[in-house]
């Protein structure tokens, strides 16, 4: 197995020596979508896919020591893709309630990362969108950490760089959702 991690009865041991679970690497064998059965090595694939790119995003995020915290981020990220977006709808879609998301929106409006309008739909309701300042954090943010990758990339040789390269047509085609099936 690459990457000097090993597969032994169902756990995972990352190059570190950290032991891992099948459970937590993915491999909880208990739970399998009836329809599509995974192999063993799309399982082993899934498993260490997931923790080098939960590892990587956790440095990232650690190396990066960003101003404004996970949670604000993922929330201005999700307006400039999206917005304007009423807090209800910014709440589904980061998966928290609308009293977190508005403490989220709080702090974003006290730093002046976000404007808030009124939505012309509905009185009651409130738009927000990104401010300038906003827009602009996001940007350094973003900046900062690809050049965080990009130190990193720079320690692999010219063929883990250009296996990465290829690869990324593949890992990208993960980030789209699945359609529901028809019925």
């Amino acid at each position: 197995m690459a990457c000097g991690a090993t597969w032994h009865d169902g756990a995972v041991d990352a190059p570190r020596g950290e032991a891992v679970s099948g459970t937590e690497a993915g491999a909880d064998f208990g739970v399998v979508d009836e329809t599509v059965a995974a192999t063993d090595m799309e399982i082993e694939i899934a498993a260490r896919l997931r923790l080098v790119v939960g590892r990587l995003n956790r440095r990232i995020r650690i190396d990066g020591r960003e101003s404004v915290p996970p949670l604000q981020l993922s929330a201005m990220v999700t307006v400039e893709e999206l917005g304007p977006l009423r807090l209800s709808e910014l709440a589904r879609r980061e998966a928290v309630s609308v009293p977190t998301m508005s403490r989220v929106l709080a702090a974003l409006d006290e730093q002046q990362l976000v404007v808030r309008t009124p939505d012309p739909q509905d009185a009651r309701s409130v738009l927000v969108t990104l401010s300038e300042e906003g827009a602009r954090r996001l940007a350094q943010v973003r900046s900062h950490r690809t050049a965080l990758v990009a130190r990193r990339l720079r320690r692999l040789d010219a063929v883990q760089r250009a296996s990465l390269a290829a690869a990324l047509p593949a890992l990208e085609a993960l980030l789209v959702d699945e359609t529901p099936p028809r019925t």
